[in-house]
């Protein structure tokens, strides 16, 4: 399966389809399975790239601390190492950190930017719900029991009832490939550091801002603060849709983000 050496690591990715670059980085815990409601989509279109930052997934763990900096920059030599000029980044929650990281830090690779349920970081956002909090810093260490309580707060109730087959696809794929508990706190530890409301204004790339109107995770005014400090940047909400919004509401999702990425005018 496909790795590239970057930064000292070998980073795991996957890619569907040809043309334009457009990589896909997941949240806290995640790989790119988080993605796979998108890359069949996008690679009718794009090159769709889906990685596993640093700490999850196939990628490698080191016990060492991580900072949202080094994976951002880890992307970057992702691109580097597959002979990509440049790209589109969609990141989603935590990779929303890491994906402003990247304009910030390589704004000549990047293309497009969407921003999916994230957040700018720092003392002016509004926090997650306490309840949340406790499912995200609260780790029993068994990944069916963490991913079903992860679930339970990330998508809405409506949708854990309907769809009780997409909690259980996702939670084997995830007991099959598991996060080591002292990486998933890496992670959190980078993630909580994460702060550039200060510097987001400095972003040139066309942004659309994406967000789930039900999110207990991070809850839907971030995204109009982001929105709001991000010159000419779009804003597109998702009623009846939790933190995975992308997941809940794919189809409508895939298509607001394809049609952006096209420099279409995008609805939602």
């Amino acid at each position: 399966m496909p790795h590239v050496r970057v930064n000292d690591l070998q980073l795991f990715y996957v890619e569907q389809g040809r043309g334009e670059a457009v990589v896909f980085i997941p949240g806290l815990g995640g790989d790119h399975h988080l993605w796979h409601h998108q890359l069949p989509a996008f690679a009718q279109h794009f090159r769709a790239i889906a990685l596993d930052p640093r700490g999850a997934g196939q990628s490698d763990k080191p016990d060492l601390p991580y900072t949202i900096e080094e994976m951002a920059d880890d992307v970057a030599g992702l691109l580097e190492a597959l002979g990509i000029e440049r790209a589109h980044v969609v990141g989603a929650s935590m990779g929303g950190f890491i994906a402003q990281m990247f304009a910030l830090r390589h704004p000549h690779r990047l293309g497009r930017l969407i921003l999916c349920c994230t957040s700018f970081g720092g003392p002016n956002v509004v926090p997650m719900p306490p309840e949340s909090l406790a499912v995200f810093t609260q780790r029993t260490g068994d990944p069916a029991t963490d991913l079903r309580r992860l679930w339970a707060v990330s998508v809405t109730e409506r949708f854990l009832r309907e769809h009780p087959e997409v909690l259980e696809e996702y939670v084997a794929w995830r007991v099959a490939h598991p996060q080591p508990l002292y990486a998933y706190q890496r992670q959190l530890a980078a993630a909580l550091a994460f702060h550039v409301e200060s510097r987001i204004h400095e972003i040139q790339a066309p942004v659309l801002i994406a967000h789930g109107m039900e999110d207990r995770v991070v809850p839907v005014e971030n995204a109009r603060r982001l929105h709001a400090r991000i010159p000419g940047s779009r804003l597109v909400l998702f009623p009846e849709a939790g933190h995975l919004f992308f997941i809940e509401r794919a189809e409508e999702f895939n298509r607001v983000a394809i049609a952006f990425l096209k420099g279409e005018e995008p609805s939602g």
